[in-house]
């Protein structure tokens, strides 16, 4: 059986990223890059299609861990009846190769060990070549193009397909492994020293946070979020990804399973207000040009999400020899929904460049001259029906969320016109602008239930409605907001959390389980309205469900007490940022609140 979700730690170089399980094993590992199909494993806890695993080969009576500090460096030890090792893991952050260096460190007594390698490429299905290097220091494992080099002092042999070795550590000894990947057709890597790159790695880690201006009393939490963030970052382009990995389910057994190793726009604020109230200007800065580059082109050919280097082609397939997480099928690579029209992101895309603006950062030349034919696309495209935030599969709807965020990129090109001197066609934006308000107020807000609804005469919720009043939509005030939190206080919350889908729409449906960011996002409107001991309870309770080592997925399934769906989830991390932010600022009027993003 696999892990738990939640029983995962991540390491990763701010290139490629890995999962290690409290048991040992790392069952996740992406090369070159994200979106590579270079996959050391499959799935979370599909041994045979690929894991390392290295524990004492004994009974374990304890097991704890911990990150080294403000570092990515992760630490598990194992208590045996023998004695005590610390597991040390980590991903030197060198930039011309990717390493997973293991250290096995003895603390007390002396416990016998065991290492398992199962190396598997194309997503599990490719058995590789093993051999020896010619001086016979590292074992070579080549398929196609990729390659991966084992180095350890500790002999290993073969067994079953599979690197196994047995060894003892002592008290005061470490026992080192490195495996790095390479192109098959170039050199072998250059080794790299284990004790130098841990030094590297914790120097590279505790600098980087040293710039966290952030000072508040959940500063442990916000800077456990930020290196997440940075983790899933490919520096190379300054993509971010939703997360490293795919096809977790959202429900478990059950088949929304999808693939989120890509970037999408819709969290480009968001990401960007975390970035920038954290002091985090340089990655801020690197996201917008990744942002640029990818979106441009023509507006009308604009993707809701791209690849790590902004590839377009995200073609969504299924590996069907793959078992799933816990039977959960099917497992897909790539994800359909890119080519989806989503109209949200063009106002996610105009209110980030505004942000910038506001907040003084550098920005490209060219990025007014592409708002604007963003703007005279969407005054065309805006009263059509689109597949909404969520990314529903089969007809489009008319999404008030969708709606809403149409009216956001005209009402912050209109600002970014007035506020810095560009030359716009402010008459005609504003008229658009006060057009879709009215549309919006009139066919997606229903007075029956006092509420706005998921899309035009819909009788249903959706947790995006939530972000009307941080948006600047409607004022906090506002009795239709006011309705709306009632409404989805009643509808949308279980145990404590919302779900971001009305559970009256789908109670024929395998229910998912709770939206952990959507939960943040009701924080975040309790905090507009001065509900501040509500926000307080809410953001308490997201930060209680999360592992022992702060990090979060998608979803909690409540009944189960699972975290569930893609982990560690960017949008999940980043909105605990953002209202970590919001709560100190509501409480310290001088610090600068992250919600507010209409200014």
């Amino acid at each position: 059986m696999p892990c738990p979700i939640e029983d995962y730690g991540l390491i990763g170089d701010c290139e490629t990223a890995a999962l290690v399980g409290r048991d040992g094993s790392i069952d996740w590992l992406c090369w070159p890059a994200f979106d590579s199909d270079a996959c050391f494993a499959a799935v979370l806890g599909t041994h045979k299609h690929g894991r390392w695993l290295i524990a004492p080969a004994g009974e374990v009576t304890g097991t704890s861990r911990r990150y080294w500090g403000d570092t990515l460096i992760l630490e598990t030890r194992f208590e045996t009846a023998d004695g005590a090792v610390d597991l040390i893991d980590f991903m030197p952050p060198r930039g011309n190769a990717s390493d997973v260096v293991r250290l096995v460190r003895g603390v007390r007594g002396r416990v016998r060990m065991h290492m398992q390698l199962v190396i598997r490429f194309g997503f599990g299905i490719d058995i590789p070549w093993v051999k020896k290097s010619e001086d016979g220091s590292a074992l070579l494992a080549i398929c196609g193009q990729d390659m991966t080099v084992l180095r350890t002092p500790v002999e290993t042999r073969g067994e079953d397909l599979t690197t196994v070795a047995d060894f003892e550590v002592g008290e005061g000894e470490t026992v080192p492994f490195v495996l790095t990947y390479g192109p098959s057709h170039l050199p072998v890597p250059k080794p790299i020293d284990p004790a130098y790159a841990l030094q590297d790695t914790e120097t590279f880690w505790t600098e980087w946070c040293s710039r966290c201006t952030f000072e508040g009393e959940y500063r442990h939490l916000v800077m456990r979020s930020l290196i997440t963030l940075k983790a899933q970052t490919y520096a190379p382009t300054g993509g971010i990804v939703a997360a490293p990995t795919t096809s977790l389910p959202e429900k478990l057994g059950g088949t929304r399973n999808w693939d989120y190793r890509f970037c999408w726009l819709r969290d480009a604020t968001f990401t960007l207000l975390a970035l920038m109230n954290s002091g985090y200007t340089e990655e801020a800065s690197a996201w917008h040009r990744w942002l640029l580059r990818a979106a441009a082109g023509s507006p009308a050919n604009m993707q809701i999400m791209y690849g790590i280097m902004g590839q377009r082609r995200l073609l969504e397939w299924e590996a069907t020899w793959l078992p799933g997480y816990e039977g959960a099928k099917p497992v897909r690579v790539g994800n359909a929904a890119h080519a989806q029209l989503q109209l949200d992101v063009y106002g996610e895309l105009i209110d980030a460049f505004h942000q910038w603006r506001v907040a003084k950062l550098e920005m490209d030349e060219s990025s007014w001259a592409m708002e604007c034919a963003v703007l005279q696309h969407l005054a065309a495209q805006w009263d059509q029906p689109d597949h909404g935030i969520w990314e529903r599969r089969g007809p489009g709807k008319h999404y008030v969320s969708s709606k809403v965020m149409t009216w956001v990129a005209f009402d912050r090109g209109i600002k970014s016109a007035e506020t810095f001197g560009f030359k716009a066609p402010l008459v005609k934006w504003r008229v658009l602008r006060d057009a879709i308000h009215r549309d919006v107020c009139a066919r997606g807000f229903d007075p029956e239930l006092n509420a706005f609804v998921e899309y035009y005469g819909s009788k249903m919720l959706d947790a995006s409605i939530l972000l009307l009043p941080s948006v600047g939509f409607l004022p906090p005030e506002d009795p239709r907001v006011r309705g709306t939190l009632a409404a989805v206080e009643q509808h949308l919350m279980r145990d404590g959390f919302v779900l971001r889908h009305d559970p009256r729409e789908v109670e024929k449906q395998p229910a998912e389980g709770a939206f952990l960011a959507c939960t943040l996002w009701l924080a975040d409107a309790y905090v507009l309205a001065g509900e501040l001991d509500k926000a307080q309870e809410l953001f308490a309770r997201v930060v209680a469900i999360a592992n022992d080592l702060g990090l979060l997925a998608e979803e909690y399934d409540s009944a189960a007490r699972r975290q569930t769906g893609n982990f560690p989830q960017a949008l999940t991390h980043i909105a605990l940022i953002n209202t970590a932010h919001n709560l100190c600022a509501a409480k310290t009027p001088t610090e600068k609140p992250a919600v507010q993003r209409s200014k």
